[in-house]
């Protein structure tokens, strides 16, 4: 009730404020800025927290101005240019081309064996992300019950085998993979306990399996995506020289990227960083709509910083790194510590965006034990 009153009295309040400016005499007048004052407040800033907010609305407003910028050169870049957009995906990627006047054509699906031979694969690290939490925690028995509910689906996976789309010289691996998968639970739930020597020969047993398996997926994703290309390369012609292309990454996925690589070998060298782009994301999956954005957007930049610097590729990079740099090195001199910078590189580096320079240590699944 207290609370309805005074609901009651504020609307009393705000009634009262209206009749006061409606008659419009100097008492009604004393009685509304009275009023006004009980409810309302007033609250200065000063000249300094005005021009503070001034000068940050400046750079709100760019924003603003950036986005309807953007989405008007995205639809000249369209219109003049092909775009082929290469999306990673757990399906084994999605490749879509734009080309000027005309629909979006999405390619086809890399074939199912390859989710296939992906799927025996993860089952084995995510049995693996299961049982590693509870190495040291002899006494916790809290991986039971998951592991339980998992055998229960890896049986049905080994089951379902012989009947799935996979090549038959392929098929014995994956039953060994789901059946060492097993094995290890059964184990594991026998013993009661997840101990290190265990996990230690099941890891042992799976390592080259899986290598073959991993080896298997990447040809028929490759060869998929390969025959795409070629396709669509032939289908654009002459324009092909003024086609860009972009795939996204995230850090894990970043080196060695697949569909970066397959698009690299379409494109000259001289196109890498300039018409073909690797487009670093948060998370593994995005949009092509936020693809293309991103993409305009590192396009239409680059004009800017032909305009006010004179070069084309310049606002591809930190536009405050080469200070910041000397900031650093100096800040690294005063404080007596040594320099670690990688050492520079122009603008406009046609160099892959990833790791590049050699050195010893395994490089690929192969190289390792």
């Amino acid at each position: 009730m207290k609370s309805f009153r005074k609901m009651l009295g504020d609307a009393g309040v705000a009634a009262s404020i209206a009749v006061a400016l409606a008659a419009g005499t100097p008492a009604h007048a004393d009685v509304a800025s009275s009023r006004l004052g009980e409810i309302v407040g007033v609250e200065k800033a000063s000249p300094a927290e005005v021009g503070v907010a001034d000068i940050l609305g400046l750079n709100t407003t760019m924003f603003e101005l950036y986005a309807n910028a953007a989405k008007a050169f995205q639809k000249t870049i369209q219109a003049e240019h092909p775009i082929i957009l290469g999306l990673f995906s757990g399906a084994g990627g999605r490749f879509l081309l734009y080309r000027p006047g005309m629909a979006p054509l999405e390619a086809p699906p890399v074939p199912i064996v390859y989710q296939l031979l992906k799927s025996v694969g993860h089952s084995t690290m995510a049995l693996t992300e299961v049982v590693l939490p509870y190495l040291g925690s002899p006494n916790d028995r809290m991986w039971r019950g998951p592991l339980l509910a998992y055998r229960s689906r890896m049986q049905s996976a080994l089951e379902g085998l012989d009947a799935a789309p996979m090549r038959d010289d392929w098929k014995p691996v994956s039953r060994a993979i789901l059946e060492n998968n097993i094995a290890f639970m059964d184990a594991a739930l026998a013993a009661n306990a997840i101990s290190a020597e265990l996990l230690e020969d099941f890891a042992k047993k799976q390592g080259p399996l899986l290598k073959k398996n991993i080896a298997w997926a990447a040809q028929t994703q490759v060869e998929h995506w390969m025959d795409v290309l070629a396709g669509w390369k032939a289908m654009i012609g002459k324009d092909w020289d003024k086609t860009y292309a972009a795939s996204n990454t995230i850090y894990v996925a970043r080196q060695n990227n697949v569909l970066f690589s397959v698009l690299a070998q379409f494109f000259a060298p001289e196109a890498i960083n300039d018409r073909l782009m690797l487009i670093e994301t948060i998370s593994f999956t995005t949009t092509p709509d936020d693809m293309m954005e991103a993409m305009t957007r590192i396009i239409a930049d680059r004009s800017v910083g032909a305009a006010f610097f004179g070069d084309y590729h310049l606002m591809d990079y930190e536009l405050m790194g080469g200070d910041a740099r000397e900031a650093v090195i100096a800040e690294d001199k005063k404080r007596d510590i040594p320099v670690n910078l990688p050492p520079l590189a122009p603008f406009g580096s046609h160099q892959w965006p990833t790791l590049i320079t050699p050195g010893p240590g395994p490089k690929t699944l192969s190289d390792l034990p």
